[in-house]
């Protein structure tokens, strides 16, 4: 019976990693978001619910885990360049993520959520190879764009600046 089974799995690794999301976002929808998000007793709009954005990211993790799940049973894709294939990058690379990762969250409550996103973004456009001189005006612009956002559309509390 198992043969039959792992004859219909068309991508193994499609199927894993559907099942590890599904996973996570049955916890994120089932446990984490009832239980540590809470909701005030008297709202005028269901939107303005701090409950809202994470339902929707994990209502939307839980349909594109079933779709790959599903598309790991369904399309082959043994035999094809598909462009899938993981090539691990330099070492220097992984490093430099990982230090924009820590001074984004580092310094986010010391300068804010600007300038540590500017900060950020900047060492993530080094470590990868960006030529372009106009791409790094983007490094500017989408952190405030997105502060802006937070703080002014979806009443989120940022620290805003160090001053």
């Amino acid at each position: 019976m198992s043969t039959s089974f792992s004859k219909r799995i068309r991508d193994p690794g499609d199927v894993l990693a559907g099942c590890v999301l599904l996973a996570a976002s049955a916890v994120l929808l089932f446990y984490l978001v009832p239980n540590y998000i809470g909701e005030p007793p008297i709202l005028q709009n269901p939107m303005m619910s701090p409950r809202w954005l994470p339902r929707i990211v994990g209502g939307l993790m839980l349909a594109f885990s079933v779709l790959l799940i599903v598309q790991g049973l369904l399309v082959d894709h043994t035999g094809k360049e598909d462009g899938r294939r993981i090539e691990k990058g330099p070492q220097l690379r992984f490093a430099m993520m990982a230090v924009a990762l820590v001074v984004y969250v580092g310094l986010f409550e010391a300068l804010g959520a600007v300038i540590s996103g500017i900060l950020a973004t900047l060492i993530l456009f080094a470590a990868h190879p960006v030529r372009s001189w106009w791409v790094y005006g983007l490094a500017f612009v989408f952190p405030a764009a997105v502060t802006f956002l937070f703080v002014k559309v979806m009443n989120v509390p940022l620290p805003l600046m160090p001053f």
